[in-house]
Protein backbone atom coordinates (compact mmCIF):
# COMPACT_ATOMS: atom_id res chain seq x y z
CA UNK A 1 0.00 0.00 0.00
CA UNK A 2 1.39 3.40 -0.94
CA UNK A 3 1.82 5.29 2.33
CA UNK A 4 1.13 8.67 0.75
CA UNK A 5 -2.31 7.52 -0.36
CA UNK A 6 -3.47 6.04 2.92
CA UNK A 7 -6.34 8.17 4.22
CA UNK A 8 -5.34 10.14 7.29
CA UNK A 9 -8.86 10.10 8.73
CA UNK A 10 -11.55 7.46 8.18
CA UNK A 11 -15.15 7.96 9.33
CA UNK A 12 -17.33 4.85 9.70
CA UNK A 13 -21.09 4.38 10.03
CA UNK A 14 -21.48 1.10 11.91
CA UNK A 15 -24.59 -0.35 10.33
CA UNK A 16 -26.13 -3.80 10.25
CA UNK A 17 -25.93 -5.04 13.84
CA UNK A 18 -29.66 -5.78 13.96
CA UNK A 19 -29.67 -7.58 10.62
CA UNK A 20 -26.60 -9.59 11.69
CA UNK A 21 -28.53 -10.79 14.74
CA UNK A 22 -31.73 -11.47 12.77
CA UNK A 23 -29.83 -13.68 10.29
CA UNK A 24 -28.73 -15.77 13.28
CA UNK A 25 -32.17 -15.75 14.94
CA UNK A 26 -30.74 -13.76 17.85
CA UNK A 27 -32.14 -10.67 19.61
CA UNK A 28 -31.03 -7.31 18.17
CA UNK A 29 -29.03 -6.64 21.32
CA UNK A 30 -26.77 -9.57 20.48
CA UNK A 31 -25.92 -7.84 17.23
CA UNK A 32 -25.01 -4.62 19.03
CA UNK A 33 -22.78 -6.59 21.42
CA UNK A 34 -21.05 -8.32 18.49
CA UNK A 35 -20.60 -4.96 16.77
CA UNK A 36 -18.99 -3.39 19.83
CA UNK A 37 -16.45 -6.22 19.99
CA UNK A 38 -15.42 -5.44 16.41
CA UNK A 39 -14.46 -1.85 17.18
CA UNK A 40 -11.07 -2.57 18.75
CA UNK A 41 -10.09 -4.95 15.92
CA UNK A 42 -10.81 -2.39 13.22
CA UNK A 43 -9.10 0.41 15.16
CA UNK A 44 -5.97 -1.73 15.48
CA UNK A 45 -6.08 -2.65 11.78
CA UNK A 46 -6.50 1.01 10.82
CA UNK A 47 -3.50 2.10 12.88
CA UNK A 48 -1.36 -0.67 11.41
CA UNK A 49 -2.29 0.57 7.90
CA UNK A 50 -1.09 4.06 8.74
CA UNK A 51 -4.49 5.65 9.39
CA UNK A 52 -4.18 8.28 12.14
CA UNK A 53 -7.83 9.11 12.91
CA UNK A 54 -10.93 6.92 13.04
CA UNK A 55 -14.39 8.30 13.88
CA UNK A 56 -17.26 5.86 14.45
CA UNK A 57 -20.99 6.61 14.61
CA UNK A 58 -22.16 4.73 17.70
CA UNK A 59 -25.45 6.40 18.74
CA UNK A 60 -27.28 9.16 16.91
CA UNK A 61 -29.70 11.81 18.14
CA UNK A 62 -32.37 9.94 16.15
CA UNK A 63 -31.66 6.60 17.84
CA UNK A 64 -33.67 7.69 20.90
CA UNK A 65 -36.81 6.95 18.83
CA UNK A 66 -36.02 3.23 18.79
CA UNK A 67 -37.99 0.90 21.13
CA UNK A 68 -37.21 1.67 24.78
CA UNK A 69 -35.97 -1.87 25.40
CA UNK A 70 -33.38 -1.51 22.64
CA UNK A 71 -32.30 1.98 23.76
CA UNK A 72 -31.90 0.77 27.35
CA UNK A 73 -29.81 -2.17 26.15
CA UNK A 74 -27.66 0.15 24.03
CA UNK A 75 -27.06 2.45 27.01
CA UNK A 76 -26.09 -0.56 29.14
CA UNK A 77 -23.72 -1.69 26.40
CA UNK A 78 -22.20 1.82 26.22
CA UNK A 79 -21.56 1.75 29.96
CA UNK A 80 -19.72 -1.54 29.59
CA UNK A 81 -17.86 -0.46 26.45
CA UNK A 82 -16.60 2.80 27.94
CA UNK A 83 -15.36 0.91 31.00
CA UNK A 84 -13.46 -1.55 28.78
CA UNK A 85 -12.21 1.31 26.62
CA UNK A 86 -10.23 2.68 29.57
CA UNK A 87 -8.14 -0.50 29.44
CA UNK A 88 -7.93 -0.81 25.66
CA UNK A 89 -6.96 2.83 25.18
CA UNK A 90 -4.00 2.31 27.51
CA UNK A 91 -3.10 -1.05 25.95
CA UNK A 92 -3.24 0.33 22.41
CA UNK A 93 -1.86 3.83 23.22
CA UNK A 94 -5.10 5.24 21.78
CA UNK A 95 -6.42 8.76 22.35
CA UNK A 96 -10.20 8.68 22.71
CA UNK A 97 -12.59 11.59 22.25
CA UNK A 98 -16.39 11.62 22.26
CA UNK A 99 -18.30 13.92 19.91
CA UNK A 100 -21.98 14.77 20.29
CA UNK A 101 -24.16 16.28 23.00
CA UNK A 102 -23.25 14.18 26.04
CA UNK A 103 -25.39 16.38 28.32
CA UNK A 104 -28.39 14.25 27.30
CA UNK A 105 -26.70 11.05 28.55
CA UNK A 106 -27.02 9.89 32.16
CA UNK A 107 -24.59 11.27 34.74
CA UNK A 108 -22.58 8.07 35.07
CA UNK A 109 -22.01 7.88 31.32
CA UNK A 110 -20.93 11.52 31.24
CA UNK A 111 -18.44 10.89 34.05
CA UNK A 112 -17.03 7.84 32.27
CA UNK A 113 -16.61 9.84 29.08
CA UNK A 114 -14.80 12.67 30.87
CA UNK A 115 -12.53 10.18 32.66
CA UNK A 116 -11.76 8.29 29.44
CA UNK A 117 -10.86 11.47 27.58
CA UNK A 118 -8.69 12.64 30.48
CA UNK A 119 -6.83 9.36 30.92
CA UNK A 120 -6.17 8.88 27.19
CA UNK A 121 -5.37 12.51 26.32
CA UNK A 122 -1.59 12.04 26.26
CA UNK A 123 -1.61 8.79 24.28
CA UNK A 124 0.25 9.02 20.98
CA UNK A 125 -1.34 6.27 18.89
CA UNK A 126 -4.63 6.27 16.99
CA UNK A 127 -6.98 9.22 17.52
CA UNK A 128 -10.32 7.48 18.04
CA UNK A 129 -13.52 9.54 18.03
CA UNK A 130 -16.83 8.02 19.13
CA UNK A 131 -20.03 9.82 18.08
CA UNK A 132 -22.53 9.48 20.94
CA UNK A 133 -25.89 11.25 20.93
CA UNK A 134 -24.52 12.83 17.79
CA UNK A 135 -26.41 14.40 14.91
CA UNK A 136 -24.71 16.71 12.43
CA UNK A 137 -27.63 19.15 12.24
CA UNK A 138 -27.67 19.36 16.04
CA UNK A 139 -23.89 19.91 16.04
CA UNK A 140 -24.19 22.72 13.46
CA UNK A 141 -27.07 24.28 15.41
CA UNK A 142 -25.01 24.27 18.61
CA UNK A 143 -22.02 25.80 16.78
CA UNK A 144 -24.24 28.58 15.35
CA UNK A 145 -25.56 29.40 18.82
CA UNK A 146 -21.99 29.56 20.15
CA UNK A 147 -20.87 31.85 17.31
CA UNK A 148 -23.99 34.02 17.72
CA UNK A 149 -23.22 34.48 21.41
CA UNK A 150 -19.67 35.60 20.56
CA UNK A 151 -21.06 38.11 18.07
CA UNK A 152 -23.57 39.28 20.67
CA UNK A 153 -20.93 39.90 23.34
CA UNK A 154 -18.66 41.66 20.84
CA UNK A 155 -15.80 39.14 20.85
CA UNK A 156 -16.41 38.23 17.18
CA UNK A 157 -17.44 40.42 14.26
CA UNK A 158 -19.85 38.87 11.71
CA UNK A 159 -17.50 39.74 8.82
CA UNK A 160 -14.75 37.75 10.54
CA UNK A 161 -16.70 34.50 10.45
CA UNK A 162 -14.82 32.12 8.16
CA UNK A 163 -15.03 28.41 7.42
CA UNK A 164 -12.18 27.89 9.89
CA UNK A 165 -14.13 29.75 12.58
CA UNK A 166 -17.15 27.53 11.96
CA UNK A 167 -15.00 24.39 12.04
CA UNK A 168 -13.45 25.50 15.33
CA UNK A 169 -16.92 25.59 16.94
CA UNK A 170 -17.87 22.07 15.84
CA UNK A 171 -17.45 18.98 18.01
CA UNK A 172 -14.55 17.92 15.78
CA UNK A 173 -12.51 21.09 16.41
CA UNK A 174 -8.81 20.32 15.98
CA UNK A 175 -9.46 17.08 14.08
CA UNK A 176 -8.76 16.94 10.32
CA UNK A 177 -11.77 16.34 8.09
CA UNK A 178 -12.27 12.69 7.06
CA UNK A 179 -10.70 11.60 3.77
CA UNK A 180 -12.81 8.45 3.52
CA UNK A 181 -16.28 7.58 4.81
CA UNK A 182 -17.28 3.92 5.08
CA UNK A 183 -20.83 2.69 5.62
CA UNK A 184 -21.51 -0.99 6.18
CA UNK A 185 -24.64 -3.10 5.50
CA UNK A 186 -25.49 -1.78 2.02
CA UNK A 187 -27.25 1.44 3.01
CA UNK A 188 -26.15 4.45 0.95
CA UNK A 189 -26.92 7.60 2.89
CA UNK A 190 -25.17 9.81 5.45
CA UNK A 191 -27.89 9.66 8.13
CA UNK A 192 -27.05 13.09 9.57
CA UNK A 193 -23.37 12.19 10.04
CA UNK A 194 -20.54 14.75 9.78
CA UNK A 195 -22.33 16.75 7.06
CA UNK A 196 -19.87 19.67 7.25
CA UNK A 197 -16.76 17.54 7.67
CA UNK A 198 -17.49 15.08 4.84
CA UNK A 199 -17.75 17.77 2.15
CA UNK A 200 -14.80 16.37 0.15
CA UNK A 201 -14.50 12.85 1.51
CA UNK A 202 -14.64 9.76 -0.68
CA UNK A 203 -17.64 7.51 0.11
CA UNK A 204 -17.34 3.72 0.26
CA UNK A 205 -20.45 1.56 0.73
CA UNK A 206 -20.28 -2.17 1.39
CA UNK A 207 -22.94 -4.85 1.90
CA UNK A 208 -20.89 -6.40 4.72
CA UNK A 209 -22.69 -6.09 8.07
CA UNK A 210 -20.67 -4.28 10.73
CA UNK A 211 -20.01 -7.27 13.05
CA UNK A 212 -18.56 -9.12 10.02
CA UNK A 213 -16.49 -6.16 8.77
CA UNK A 214 -12.87 -7.32 8.86
CA UNK A 215 -9.34 -6.10 8.28
CA UNK A 216 -9.67 -7.34 4.68
CA UNK A 217 -12.82 -5.28 4.21
CA UNK A 218 -11.04 -2.20 5.56
CA UNK A 219 -8.21 -2.92 3.12
CA UNK A 220 -10.72 -2.99 0.24
CA UNK A 221 -12.09 0.38 1.33
CA UNK A 222 -8.60 1.87 1.45
CA UNK A 223 -7.80 0.42 -1.99
CA UNK A 224 -10.97 2.06 -3.30
CA UNK A 225 -9.77 5.34 -1.79
CA UNK A 226 -6.38 4.89 -3.46
CA UNK A 227 -8.08 4.54 -6.84
CA UNK A 228 -9.83 7.90 -6.52
CA UNK A 229 -8.55 11.14 -8.06
CA UNK A 230 -9.21 13.74 -5.38
CA UNK A 231 -9.43 17.20 -6.94
CA UNK A 232 -11.29 19.12 -4.20
CA UNK A 233 -13.31 21.02 -6.79
CA UNK A 234 -10.29 21.85 -8.96
CA UNK A 235 -8.93 20.41 -12.19
CA UNK A 236 -5.78 18.34 -12.63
Amino acid sequence: MEERKVPRHVAIILDGNGRWAKKRMLPRNAGHAAGSKNVEKICAAAWNMGIEYVTMYAFSTENWSRPKEEVDALMKLLHSYLKDCLKTSKKNNMQVRVIGDISKLDKDLQERIIELERVSAENTGLHFQVALNYGSRDEIKRSIISIANEVKDGSLLPEHITEDIISSHLDTSGIPDPDLMIRTSGEQRLSNYLLWQLAYAEFYFTDVLWPDFSKKDLQKAVEFYQSRDRRFGGVK
